[in-house]
């Protein structure tokens, strides 16, 4: 695997990787300029950037790793809603495999040190994404999946990801393996990038803590106006939140450009009735911490 157009090698020598993915249009380069800049002010310990992707981007910042999509994760059916494509970044040959990995989605705010994700690794070969299912990851859940032989599993999100590459290539190697006999997608695991990856490396698999990162949608969103209101007036939810490093706008129709646009205290809902309350008082910190991430750049958004 050879990279696109190489740029400049950073100064100081990285001891981790930040991973990003971009294929299409969607997503300008000055927002993953802006994303790699957050994250690279906000760490103690200098990363290695790299970036998977499908184009030339000149307007890249000095020192990305650019990494070419292999072909195969470039197929029509890899680049819907199920974001197989992203499972490139586990195929032999596209990142180094010197250093642990963390990998970010493009609509992710970064408020702390991403360096820190490390730190939630058991060992080289743990998996770390977002908790999504009932099913718990850890000694039960591997349970379960033996028990079921792998029926039922644990499952998370992949909007970050946190990993070593040299251990887990065997992902990517299982897909394709699969996907040679389920290439309707009927196989349950086969369904989504992230519910591949709980699956195959369901032995590995390990949840990445509230305290560090969560979700906007399951974090600040809840049909019940109510138990917004409740639950930010919890003094152990107002202390995590306060603490976290990152928050993923994963899966919501409702766009940064347009929650810069709400006043103190709306009240919005999105397509799944699902209600956000825009206020310091029900969000705290958070709401402004997404503002100024996102002020900068709101002009690349609409």
């Amino acid at each position: 695997m050879s990279p696109l157009q190489p740029t400049t090698t950073p100064s100081a020598a990285p001891t981790w990787q930040c991973v990003m993915v971009c294929w299409g249009t969607k997503y300008p380069v000055g927002l993953i300029n802006h994303l790699m800049d957050r994250v690279a002010r906000q760490t103690a310990q200098p990363p290695r950037f790299v970036l998977i992707t499908d184009r030339e981007h000149p307007e890249l910042r000095p020192g990305v790793l650019v990494r070419q999509f292999p072909d195969y994760w470039l197929q029509p059916q890899f680049k819907t809603a199920g974001c197989h494509a992203k499972l490139a970044m586990f195929e032999k040959g596209v990142l180094p495999d010197d250093l642990p990995a963390v990998y970010i989605d493009l609509d992710t705010v970064i408020m702390g040190d991403m360096h820190e994700a490390l730190s939630f690794m058991d060992d080289e070969r743990t998996v770390l994404i977002f908790q999504s299912a009932i099913i718990p990851f850890g000694p039960l859940g591997r349970l379960i999946f033996r028990l079921t032989d792998g029926r039922k599993y644990a499952r998370g999100n992949s909007s970050i990801v946190v990993f070593h590459p040299k251990h887990n290539h065997f992902i990517a190697e299982r897909f394709k393996a699969v996907y040679a006999q389920h290439p309707d997608f009927r196989f349950p695991p086969m369904i989504a990038d992230e519910r591949f990856i709980s699956w195959s490396a369901q032995p590995h698999m390990k949840r990445l803590p509230k305290s560090f990162a969560v979700k906007f949608p399951n974090e600040f969103m809840f049909p019940r106006e109510g138990w917004l209101r409740f639950k930010a007036r919890l003094p152990w939810v107002r202390a995590r939140r306060e603490g976290l490093t990152a928050i993923t706008l994963c899966g919501l129709d409702i766009k940064p450009e347009k929650l810069l646009a709400l006043n103190d205290a709306d009240v919005i809902q999105d397509n799944k009735a699902r209600k956000l309350v825009w206020s310091t008082r029900v969000m705290g910190s958070a709401k402004q911490k997404i503002i100024d991430f996102y002020q900068p750049i709101v002009s690349l958004l609409s």
